[in-house]
């Protein structure tokens, strides 16, 4: 049983890495970045500088930004600028309009806006903004996670340093976690401690409605909801649904709709792969508000609970983790205990460990769907009692374990691949 105070702290954990946020993280973070840096400044910029950590830059190349028809940096680097609000956190660009995408159009091609890597050690989410303008100066430094301000200067005198060798250690950690805690967390308190919750449905629903009525990415969701073929293979089922829905909220995000999203741990397809599956789950099969309001929780605290040994960022694709923590989810609905919920997560971890990140883009629906699948087929596994063993792979008989065995691959063991991911990114055609 869980004391009061260790409930306390575990929610607000949850409600700090479970917010709101409008287009990808990693240049929603750039552009958050420029707005302190601009309102630093105390005026507009004739400059900007930015740095970045490659992992930064690898998911900020090919995305959709919202409000805009355009993808990638500068156009998020000059809105962070012109409109940005960094009180506003990861909707620092909620009051985009069209005049503000012309100006910074014109930014952009003035050469105003200047994107490099940042030479030496830093971590893996690393932003450092440079503004300049009439003879002033300022610095903003995002670290460790994607709205911590670590540093702010201006002409030389430095505002607030909170710079740590070990920022990229993020604060999750100091609440520690296993996958048994999770389970009794979300179990165990009482359902109005938990209900917040209930605001990552709402808004991810939304991002999926929004899609299935426009064109948004490849439009992968509403093709699975409607094309002649796909009815033809998938068929009209819950399974069907949950892909879909998905998908369908990853292609408005990723396409840049100004809509925003519930995110887990710094990343919006996070938080729509930690809470779709489980509310289409759940409504088609008649489940009770209180056994959605649990599962989700017990989704997206895995989820915070794995990302505590992954990292903000790393090679691995963040769908590997918030499919687990959705199959969490989907088996205590199906009717699974805690055994059957450590049975789904070791499924997962023999299944989906190795998938990689190569940035954030309208593809990563394909990846979305691809994981979604996964967490049905290992929660099924688990509640007829089929689970991967201790002799197969990198699954051991403990489940924290075998979790431990993911995120080292993804954080220590897949390094050169990242690496290689970012050099055939930045040098495609050469």
């Amino acid at each position: 049983m869980l004391s009061t105070e260790s409930r306390r702290a575990i929610r607000a954990l949850i409600q700090q890495e479970v917010v709101p946020a409008m287009g990808c993280t990693e240049p929603i973070a750039v552009s958050l970045c420029t707005a302190r840096a601009t309102e630093t400044l105390g005026h507009l910029p004739e400059k900007i500088t930015v740095l970045l950590s490659p992992n930064v830059l690898k998911n900020a190349m090919g995305v959709g930004i919202p409000g805009t028809d355009m993808i990638g940096l500068p156009i998020a680097i000059a809105l962070g600028a012109i409109v940005g609000k960094s009180a506003y956190g990861l909707e620092v660009l909620k009051e985009v309009c069209p005049e503000a995408v012309a100006q910074g159009e014109q930014m952009i091609a003035e050469g105003r806006i200047q994107v490099g890597l940042k030479e030496g050690g830093c971590d893996m989410l690393y932003i450092e903004v440079v503004a300049e303008g009439e003879g002033n100066k300022a610095v903003a430094v995002i670290s460790g996670a994607h709205t911590n301000f670590v540093y702010i200067e201006r002409n030389g005198a430095v505002i607030s340093d909170h710079r740590t060798p070990a920022v990229g250690a993020v604060e999750t950690k100091s609440i520690p976690l296993n996958l048994r805690t999770v389970w009794d967390y979300a179990m165990e308190s009482p359902l109005e401690e938990l209900e917040f919750i209930l605001e990552a449905r709402t808004l991810n629903k939304a991002a999926a409605d929004e899609s299935l009525r426009g064109e948004w990415g490849h439009c992968l969701g509403r093709t699975l909801q409607q094309s002649a073929q796909s009815l033809r293979i998938m068929g009209d089922t819950t399974l069907s649904h949950m892909i879909s829905y998905t998908s369908a909220a990853c292609d408005a995000r990723m396409g840049g709709a100004k809509i925003p999203v519930m995110s887990n741990s710094g990343s919006g397809n996070q938080g729509i792969v930690s809470t779709l599956p489980v509310v289409v789950y759940a409504e088609d099969m008649g489940c009770s508000e209180e056994q959605l309001v649990r599962a989700l929780v017990l989704s997206h605290l895995t989820v915070i609970y794995i990302k505590q040994s992954l990292g903000r960022l790393s090679a691995l694709c963040g769908c590997v983790v918030a499919s687990t923590g959705s199959s969490c989810g989907i088996t205590y609905l199906m009717g699974g205990g805690y055994t059957e919920v450590a049975m789904a997560v070791k499924n997962m971890v023999a299944t989906l460990t190795g998938m990689i990140c190569d940035g954030a883009k309208p593809s990563c629906a394909l990846k979305l769907s691809s994981a979604v699948s996964t967490a049905v087929m290992a929660a099924t596994m688990a509640v007829e009692h089929h689970c991967v063993s201790a002799y197969e792979g990198i699954v051991d008989d403990d489940v924290d374990r075998s979790i431990l065995n993911l995120t080292s691959i993804g954080s220590r063991g897949m390094l050169e691949t990242d690496k290689m991911i970012l050099n055939i990114m930045t040098h495609k055609g050469s």
